[in-house]
């Protein structure tokens, strides 16, 4: 008969993803995850099967916490469309100041992924894809809306500008790991929210 687990397995993965949060997949070896975790490499093999299990199952943590965040936000009806984008970047940018090490913001999983694994890790990418389709499709509806509403005046087409603008939070996710501070992050959002209106 197995034994039964005696560690938290929920607090497991939230210090493995933290771990490749901050040092990537490649980088985050069985060793960093052990020391994350508290746990030895045979209670992580025998819950987890694999890094690259753990690595996935942690992703798909991180992204449904984030991304339920974001929709929430994008879905809040007591705010104008133009009010829900607006309230978005903020919380992009602060989540940079939040989430840093060593003085660093350590970005965002989901772009550190796409930048390291996408091309080459048809799981991971099956995950940031799929991902991204419900963000873009929650962008594109607050674009739509604003556009119906007379708020967003650019003729472009919703899910074009959806694609835009998630590009923006991803060039502005790199951007707070190279060192941009708060203002500059800022003068990015009011820049991709006024090609929305003219």
């Amino acid at each position: 008969m197995a034994r039964p687990r005696t560690f938290d397995e929920e607090r497991a993965l939230d210090a493995a993803m933290r771990a490749f949060w901050a040092n990537g997949y490649e980088a985050t070896s069985t060793q960093d995850l052990c020391d994350a975790t508290g746990l030895g490499r045979s209670s992580i093999y025998n819950t987890f099967s694999s890094k690259h299990d753990l690595f996935l199952r942690a992703l798909a943590r991180y992204m449904d916490a984030m991304t339920s965040t974001q929709v929430g936000i994008l879905e809040d009806a007591e705010r104008s469309p133009l009010e829900r984008l607006r309230a978005l970047f903020a919380r992009v940018v602060d989540s940079e100041f939040e989430c840093r090490e060593d003085g660093h913001s350590i970005g965002c999983l989901t772009v550190n992924t796409t930048v390291e694994l996408a091309g080459r890790d048809p799981e991971a990418a099956e995950l940031l894809a799929r991902d991204l389709a419900v963000r873009l499709t929650a962008i594109s509806a607050v674009i739509r809306s604003g556009q119906s509403g007379g708020e967003i005046t650019s003729p472009r087409d919703p899910g074009d500008l959806a694609r835009f603008l998630n590009a923006i939070i991803g060039g502005m996710r790199i951007a707070a790991q190279g060192g941009a501070d708060r203002a500059a992050l800022e003068a990015i959002t009011e820049t991709a929210l006024d090609a929305l209106t003219r």
